[in-house]
């Protein structure tokens, strides 16, 4: 059986970027007689806010969207916890007190999330009283899952090159895990078979592959799709303050008819644009 997930962030509102994408997670599921479920990812330290919760499930229900399970990252601190030190005990983690204006001086090459970390602090001894991120020893990593491949409905198969993105954080400072730990964990526990997500993502699926391999987790179909752009051609985004689906909500407009606008710009080859959403009626 199919299952999809939403799963935002409680460090804004949702727009009209998130909408979409629950739409196409949400329909993909039940076309194919499947489960949708809404994970809130509300483990971002400070910056999660509890009261947004609530407001996602709003916004859903306003769009027509009804899910089948829910669950909170922040009830599965100890599941990250174990995947990390499984890894730790793989020998492929070490610990990282660099701030990322060091790391910004110091990196050779640019990865798809920025500078690439250069391994500074791989095989050196840490100050143990420092406050420190641990990192994937990727080429390590890469070495000992060997060669990866993993598929996306709409981009076809790809060959995992997780090693563009340096030795990722997996553990951060002062989060107990990052997003391609805890993401990667939870869609295997939540039995995720097809990840509905957008193309700013894409690069990451290397690094979730790679995490799969060494944990020996299950791997699942993805589908990435275009992005939503605002009239200036630039992606939507929470902390350029892209209009809210909350605002809209409460100012009386029509989610149903919202969301079957969205969905016009599905089709079956995938989902694609036709131009900017924000433009039009």
């Amino acid at each position: 059986m199919i299952r999809t997930r939403f799963a935002p962030s409680p460090n804004g509102s949702l727009h009209l970027g998130h909408a979409f994408s629950a739409i196409a997670a949400h329909d993909l599921a039940h076309e194919r007689g499947g489960r949708f479920l809404l994970r809130i990812e509300d483990i971002d330290g400070t910056r999660s806010r509890p009261e947004l919760a609530q407001e996602f499930r709003d916004d859903l229900a306003w769009l027509g969207l009804s899910w089948d399970e829910e669950a909170l990252q922040s009830q599965r601190l100890a599941r990250y916890e174990a995947a990390a030190e499984r890894l730790r005990g793989m020998g492929l983690l070490y610990r990282c007190a660099c701030a990322r204006a060091e790391i910004a001086a110091a990196a050779t090459k640019q990865g798809p999330d920025g500078p690439a970390y250069p391994g500074t602090c791989r095989g050196r001894d840490v100050d143990p009283s420092l406050p420190a991120a641990w990192r994937l020893d990727v080429g390590k990593a890469a070495r000992h899952a060997g060669a990866l491949t993993w598929f996306d409905e709409i981009a076809g198969e790809q060959q995992a090159r997780p090693e563009r993105f340096g030795d990722v954080v997996l553990v951060r400072k002062d989060e107990p895990a990052s997003y391609h730990l805890a993401a990667t964990v939870d869609d295997a526990a939540d039995e995720v078979t097809l990840v509905v997500r957008g193309m700013d993502l894409f690069a990451a699926t290397h690094v979730h592959r790679l995490l799969q391999a060494l944990l020996g987790l299950t791997v699942p179909t993805w589908r990435h799709h275009p992005l939503l752009l605002d009239e200036t051609g630039t992606k939507l985004a929470k902390r350029r303050g892209s209009p809210s689906l909350a605002d809209r909500r409460r100012t009386g407009e029509g989610g149903l008819a919202l969301a079957d606008a969205l969905r016009v710009h599905r089709f079956p080859a995938g989902i694609t644009l036709g131009g900017s959403l924000e433009s039009r009626p």
